[in-house]
């Protein structure tokens, strides 16, 4: 039985990052939208043109949005850093680069240091806009190499790692949602995803069938074994099964077809938006954020590490505490972990398995000591 709690209509467009955008007079500080274009000779004919339309869509589409709108921002921050520095952002000048990220290592500037990833990060953002200008940024010359392998020397910390959530934790965080509309979505994102070691992003982007929306990311078949999704993930198309589980109360196949079932789907995105009343399920997909959110706020809920303040517990837990929860907790020959997961190598998937395999193999006593 459903019963309504109201609610607040949730959101589920993307939302552009903070910061700078790329809205500078100079031309050649815009993403280069003349990147394909025909060569002078070839000029004027409309059928090539009209190709030249779809191979920049394409062109696009070789990387997710959030990816180009954290590359834009990168371009900005470096294009104005040139100019209050007299200097211009083209073409490529590896010695203006090679100070650059100095002074983002630094915090020389009214901002503060970066990270070293972050700061990688900002020159792989460099590159990619740099490419689309036409130009080449060779990372190896030695005044960007340099300057970054001494900023990792003297600056680099150990990866911070998620925590992984367990199965008794999911157990518990699932237990803590309610029966009516919106908790049977919840349970749903929190059981599929956690089965499937899912990114956040991935369970969002599933529709019923194939081709069902522009911006599916892929579809569900359901049968009597368990449900398969057929993913475009990072690593291109890939299939996951998900087996029924022991009980209904925690099997992530029942809780997906009760909310299919209650939520009257059949057709384009999986996971929607409830109206106020908790009675209805809206057409418009959830963003990944929501994911993101129900993990922290499902924790906190089920008392997961109350022995920690309520900041650190908030940051100790993100949408990859799902994936880093199934390498951890399945007892299984690694390869069905990294298959799941879709990692290119084992080596990955050994990341994601916090201290699953941690002093299982003494080779001490094995060297007879």
């Amino acid at each position: 039985m459903l019963c309504a709690m109201p609610e607040n209509n949730e959101k589920s467009s993307s939302e552009l990052p903070n910061g700078s955008s790329v809205n500078e007079d100079n031309e050649r500080d815009r993403p280069d939208d003349e990147a394909l274009s025909l060569p002078s000779f070839l000029a004027g004919s409309s059928k090539l043109d009209r190709l030249v339309d779809t191979a920049r869509d394409y062109a696009r589409a070789a990387a997710s949005d959030n990816t180009l709108k954290a590359y834009a921002k990168d371009w900005a921050h470096f294009a104005r850093w040139c100019r209050m520095k007299g200097a211009e952002p083209l073409p490529p000048s590896h010695e203006m680069i090679g100070l650059y990220l100095a002074d983002l290592a630094s915090g020389s500037g009214p901002s503060p240091a970066l990270s070293v990833s972050t700061i990688d990060r900002r020159l792989s953002g460099l590159g990619w806009n740099y490419a689309q200008r036409g130009f080449t940024l060779d990372r190896k010359n030695r005044h960007i190499a340099t300057v970054l392998r001494g900023i990792k020397r003297k600056h680099a910390r150990p990866p911070v790692q998620k925590a992984a959530i367990l199965a008794e934790d999911i157990l518990a965080m699932v237990a803590t949602l309610a029966f009516d509309l919106r908790g049977l979505r919840d349970r749903a994102i929190l059981l599929l995803g956690y089965a499937g070691g899912l990114r956040r992003s991935e369970i969002v982007s599933l529709d019923v069938h194939k081709d069902d929306t522009p911006d599916s990311g892929g579809w569900i078949e359901i049968f009597d074994n368990g449900v398969l999704l057929t993913l475009n993930a990072k690593t291109g198309w890939r299939e996951v099964e998900i087996g029924r589980g022991s009980k209904e109360q925690t099997c992530p196949v029942h809780a997906l077809e009760q909310w299919l079932h209650f939520a009257k789907i059949d057709f384009g995105p999986i996971f929607v938006g409830t109206s106020r009343d908790g009675m209805k399920a809206m057409k418009t997909r959830l963003n990944n954020k929501h994911v993101a959110r129900l993990i922290k706020r499902t924790v906190l809920d089920a008392g997961i590490r109350s022995d920690l303040p309520e900041k650190e517990r908030l940051a100790l837990f993100s949408g990859h505490s799902l994936r880093a929860g199934l390498a951890s907790s399945a007892e299984v020959d690694e390869r069905y972990v990294q298959k799941q997961l879709g990692h290119a190598s084992a080596e990955m998937t050994r990341r994601y398995q916090r201290r699953r395999d941690r002093f299982r193999v003494n080779l001490t006593k094995a060297a007879g000591l």
